[in-house]
């Protein structure tokens, strides 16, 4: 059941940013505003990386009662997210999922998943089904 009405929210950490705002484009395209959506990706100086941070800031934009699923790209994406996370309020941090599943086809599938009023745990098995 959904908490307040809200749907989850989604978020796209990416080492490009690129790749995350394209990807987050691409899910506004498909679903519309039905879900908190937030991307977050690169360095301060531009480069490729990730910060938790940012991380951090795109959960809270991203923020919603039903929770939260993360898409991350690599280690150090999942690594900074978990840190993000553990900077959570612990009442916070147990409604934020990582996702183990494709960044791009996982987001979109758990938006889609989400749009229609599904729990974190529901969106986050979804798009775990992609992962090999």
């Amino acid at each position: 059941m959904k908490a307040n009405g809200a749907n989850v929210g989604i978020v796209i950490v990416s080492h490009s940013p690129l790749i995350a705002r394209g990807t987050a484009d691409m899910i506004r395209q498909m679903v519309g505003d039905s879900v908190p959506l937030s991307w977050c990706g690169g360095n301060a100086e531009g480069g490729l990386g990730t910060s938790a941070r940012d991380i951090l800031a795109a959960i809270g934009a991203a923020w919603s009662e039903a929770g939260v699923a993360v898409f991350v790209d690599l280690g150090g994406a999942e690594t900074n997210s978990e840190m993000a996370i553990e900077m959570l309020e612990p009442s916070r941090a147990r409604r934020v999922a990582i996702c183990n599943a494709p960044v791009v086809e996982g987001a979109v599938i758990a938006a889609a998943e989400a749009s229609g009023g599904a729990t974190l745990s529901k969106v986050v098995a979804t798009a775990e089904e992609l992962s090999p």
